[in-house]
């Protein structure tokens, strides 16, 4: 009975554990993080504030009123219809066009050539693997602007004039103003062509998925490569012959000083893309070679054992592995090409930054603005990649069962 009364009084002379409030971790962690929000938020007042101030004082009007208005200047290369009348906001289209349009190859041309490049490192013979390395070592390591200078002042501001042009079969031209190039010239009843061409891809794709799933049955290998490649270029060539020829070639031909008709592609841009896809294939070369390198020795072994030659080996057991290992790094360098286009501004070539925030900010002093929107448009573009490339790896991920 005495100790049953003891036992109140000792639960109530019990010391207090509610630890002090800077002795709390989880409170003193909300106390910082408030504190640096408050602090940056501060920052980015007194930054704003600043910029508003001054440029009030400098009689500089802020907004986005400028887009409207006509541009007054030409631009070297357009994919779209443009003139000197048109406004700052087609300025802007024009120079997105054409920097998603160097990337876009760019990236193509480098995720090709890296990937070959990258094979060829590993090769058994020594040759092939030495030329490889030496690929890699020189582009690698040589400042990606000087390689665009070199392109552009060393090799093709050194090419003859139009009239003393290189020449392929009469039909491509290559001299010191760019490289021509037949066009094509589409007739009535062309759009079966372009209608043929679609039917053979999506029919593609899903002779593509029924071998796949063949294989996963019965083991059985089906030729997709040839069934695709007849699917994609035998349906529109039939489509051609069937509907009459409706398309056909406009050649490039020398008149006066020039050549007129065809497909110009002017030398900035050949210099930008060839800088740009050499100078990340050789990084890409090397996540290739290691991605592959990380595969076990034992699964090649084992390919072989069942009687698989060294190219489907590659194809179907080691390059589906290394895929895993080369997928998050490539990532990296597709977004390092595409903000590396922004050194066309060093030679010309009319991209984002040369047009938009060159040209039109140095015209209208709209500093603020300009900055800002080729900033959100690289930061947006850089993201869809991300995503992309996520998505794709993740499709790639093994499947447990």
């Amino acid at each position: 009975m005495s100790s049953e009364a003891k036992k109140p009084q000792a639960h109530s002379t019990m010391p207090n554990n509610k630890p002090l409030f800077w002795n709390d971790p989880e409170k003193r962690a909300l106390f910082f993080q408030a504190l640096l929000i408050l602090a940056v938020g501060g920052a980015i007042w007194i930054i704003v504030d600043n910029t508003l101030a001054n440029l009030e004082q400098r009689g500089i009007t802020t907004g986005f009123d400028f887009l409207s208005k006509p541009a007054g200047f030409g631009i070297l290369q357009s994919l779209i219809e443009y003139n000197e009348q048109e406004s700052y906001g087609r300025t802007f289209i024009v120079g997105l066009l054409n920097t998603l349009l160097v990337s876009g190859i760019g990236i193509a041309l480098a995720t090709m050539l890296g990937f070959v490049i990258g094979v060829a490192r590993l090769s058994h013979n020594w040759l092939i693997s030495r030329l490889a390395l030496v690929y890699i070592e020189i582009f690698r390591n040589i400042p990606l602007l000087l390689q665009i200078f070199f392109w552009y002042f060393a090799v093709l501001r050194a090419l003859p004039t139009a009239k003393q042009s290189l020449s392929i079969g009469e039909s491509v031209f290559l001299n010191i103003r760019g490289l021509y190039i037949p066009s094509p010239v589409f007739e009535a009843g062309s759009s079966i062509i372009l209608i043929a061409l679609i039917a053979g891809v999506i029919a593609s794709f899903f002779v593509a998925r029924w071998a796949h799933k063949r294989q996963d049955d019965t083991g059985q290998i089906f030729p997709t490569t040839w069934v695709n490649l007849g699917l994609i270029v035998g349906l529109p060539v039939i489509a051609f012959f069937i509907s009459g020829s409706p398309v056909s070639l406009e050649y490039p031909e020398l008149k006066g000083f020039n050549f007129r008709g065809g497909i110009t592609v002017i030398p900035e841009f050949l210099a930008l893309l060839v800088a740009l896809s050499i100078y990340t294939a050789a990084f890409i070369a090397e996540i290739v070679r290691s991605g592959i390198q990380s595969v076990h020795h034992g699964q090649t072994e084992a390919a072989h054992a069942l009687g698989l030659p060294h190219g489907r080996t590659l194809k179907l057991v080691i390059i589906p592995q290394a895929m895993r290992v080369i997928i998050p790094p490539l990532t990296s360098q597709y977004l390092n090409l595409t903000k590396n286009s922004s050194l066309a501004t060093a030679i010309g070539y009319p991209d984002l930054v040369s047009v938009f925030a060159g040209t039109t900010l140095n015209q209208t002093g709209q500093a603020v603005e300009i900055i800002f929107i080729t900033m959100a448009v690289y930061l947006l573009i850089s993201l869809l990649i991300s995503v992309f490339m996520n998505w794709y790896n993740k499709r790639m991920s093994l499947v447990e069962r």
